[in-house]
């Protein structure tokens, strides 16, 4: 009995416990069915009664231990991670690095923009009710946007709809906002249109400025600074008359190049206008005592132009291969 003690305590002592296998080996010899400790116990069974205490608390004490250090070694294992390789000095594994989407560099990028001249963010609901996105907004009962082939109405409550534009951010900033305001109001909105340039998704950036005695001209020179700032000096603009229910006066602006043959290239990137006196009194704002002006801009046709992205839907399929160029 004492030299089977002597030889698992001398294997114990020897064991190096440095992987999975290395333990494995360790509990067939030593803890295992045929292990040593078996065998010790064995001859305890045999030995007389006089000399079972002697060698019992032995026992237990080596049986426990060779546990202890079994459990320990697997714990410590369990919390390193294995390398293929021993030189931790060898540059790790790269990982793949992520970007933001270009609709979210587009984006970001308009909003710092008009930061800089006090324009703040705006956000409101994406659904929305009658009232704010066409009511108040000088929409009659029979204009086309009101139609269910244009528009996305919730089943089973005429009143809602997903919002078509960002205006309806401008009447809750109105009805809760005493002027003067100076605000932006970027996010995604809603229609029923899908092809190569329109998605039933997409995004807008709508600007909106109430104060005494504002005109034609102060919006102007705010879109003039956008086109500077985003475009460049090398583009030309002009705004064409054209017909908003909720401005009046009302234009779109476009955008032009020289092309070789000194032809200019017009683009149309935004509608504006002074906010309509119906619209102001909607939202309780004496028209005699304020004016405005608003703008919206389409995020993705900025991102289609900058990007030179031709066709919108690719913005949404989230291919990997399209979103890391960006």
């Amino acid at each position: 009995m004492e030299k089977l003690l002597q030889e698992i305590s001398r294997r114990m002592a020897q064991a190096d416990l440095k992987s999975k296998a290395d333990c494995e080996e360790f509990k067939r010899e030593i803890l295992g069915k045929n292990g040593l400790l078996q065998s010790a116990m064995d001859e305890f069974r045999a030995l007389p009664g006089a000399e079972k205490p002697k060698w019992g608390s032995e026992l237990n004490r080596l049986k426990s231990q060779a546990t202890e250090m079994h459990q320990q070694a697997l714990d410590q294992l369990a919390t390193v991670v294995t390398l293929p390789w021993d030189d931790i000095t060898l540059p790790s594994i790269p990982l793949p690095v992520g970007s933001l989407h270009p609709l979210t560099q587009v984006e970001n990028e308009l909003t710092a923009l008009f930061n800089r001249i006090g324009f703040r963010v705006a956000t409101g609901p994406e659904i929305e009710d009658d009232w704010h996105n066409f009511t108040a907004l000088n929409f009659p009962e029979n204009h086309p946007a009101r139609d269910m082939q244009d528009t996305f109405f919730m089943q089973g409550q005429a009143d809602r709809l997903l919002r078509t534009h960002t205006s309806g951010v401008q009447i809750r900033t109105m009805l809760n906002q005493k002027p003067p305001i100076r605000v932006i109001a970027p996010g995604r909105v809603y229609r029923c249109d899908n092809d190569a340039t329109h998605s039933p998704v997409f995004h807008q950036i709508e600007g909106l400025v109430i104060d005494t005695d504002v005109s034609f001209a102060h919006m102007k020179e705010v879109l003039y600074y956008f086109v500077d700032q985003f475009f460049g000096k090398d583009f030309e603009v002009r705004f064409r008359p054209s017909f908003f229910p909720f401005t009046e006066p009302s234009a779109e602006m476009d955008i032009g190049r020289k092309k070789p043959d000194g032809e200019i290239a017009w683009m149309e990137i935004l509608g504006c206008g002074l906010v309509d006196p119906a619209v102001l009194e909607n939202c309780n704002i004496d028209p005699e005592v304020y004016s405005g002006y608003a703008f919206g801009i389409g995020i993705d046709r900025l991102a289609m132009l900058k990007y030179q992205i031709p066709d919108i839907r690719l913005l949404y399929e989230n291919d990997v291969r399209f979103l890391r160029q960006f």
